[in-house]
């Protein structure tokens, strides 16, 4: 069993929840499957998202998503979200059609989690939509913090480099089950780490228990998000 982890202050923060109506400023295609929208408007000049783990409400019709803000530029009046397009929901359809003039309401986010950078060895894992929130933190992470990142796409062209200044050791896989037996077959660092993991909610439950109840990983150093579910729509739950 891995040596135990010292209780560390994750601090929750909350935000002023603010509506916002966007403008399509630029829109990049990364993967077969993955697109970055610039959004722009004034408004964003007090855009606050502290944790690389935030997530806004899009509002695309009658429909209310959860994304993650990949990026943020106050004095650019900028806010950058990455969409898989995988599936057909509404904001994924919203994404893969958009173009520079079209518009986009978003709410948030309402408050932050903010995981300290000085843990000794962090643990990424997760799916597709996992991509932004882990492209994030890779890129705040300091040189010489430890990264272990263990990412599914089903596609391979999907596949991509994350900057980052940390030491960043990435396996990619291609399914679920794969994820959950490349996360078994970790032997966890010693010392002070901190797990975070999203992606589909019973994987991500399934991976949960893998990490606290067989690997003896303390359940206050781990954050495990259901980004979505199987045959539900709009699911995004913390577990």
């Amino acid at each position: 069993m891995n040596a135990p982890t010292t209780l560390r202050r994750v601090e929750r923060v909350r935000h002023e929840l603010k509506r916002r109506d966007l403008t399509v400023r630029a829109v990049e295609t990364l993967t077969p499957h993955f697109r970055r929208i610039t959004l722009t408007d004034d408004s964003l000049s007090d855009f606050v998202s502290a944790s690389f783990d935030d997530h806004i409400k899009l509002f695309v019709g009658d429909a209310r998503r959860d994304y993650t803000p990949r990026s943020f530029d106050n004095a650019a009046r900028e806010l950058v979200i990455e969409f898989a397009l995988h599936g057909d929901g509404p904001a994924a359809e919203w994404a893969a059609r958009a173009t520079p003039g079209d518009s986009l309401a978003i709410g948030g986010p309402k408050g932050s989690l903010i995981v300290p950078l000085d843990y000794d060895w962090h643990l990424l894992a997760g799916d597709e939509t996992a991509f932004p929130a882990v492209a994030r933190r890779l890129e705040e992470l300091p040189a010489g913090a430890q990264a272990i990142v263990v990412l599914k796409a089903a596609d391979a062209a999907d596949r991509r480099v994350f900057a980052s200044a940390a030491d960043v050791g990435l396996t990619w896989v291609s399914t679920d089950d794969e994820l959950l037996d490349a996360v078994r077959a970790l032997s966890l660092p010693e010392g002070d780490g901190y797990a975070w993991c999203a992606g589909e909610a019973a994987c991500m439950a399934a991976l949960r228990r893998e990490l606290v109840e067989v690997k003896g990983h303390p359940g206050e150093s781990i954050r495990a998000a259901a980004y979505w579910k199987r045959g539900a729509q709009g699911h995004h739950e913390n577990l």
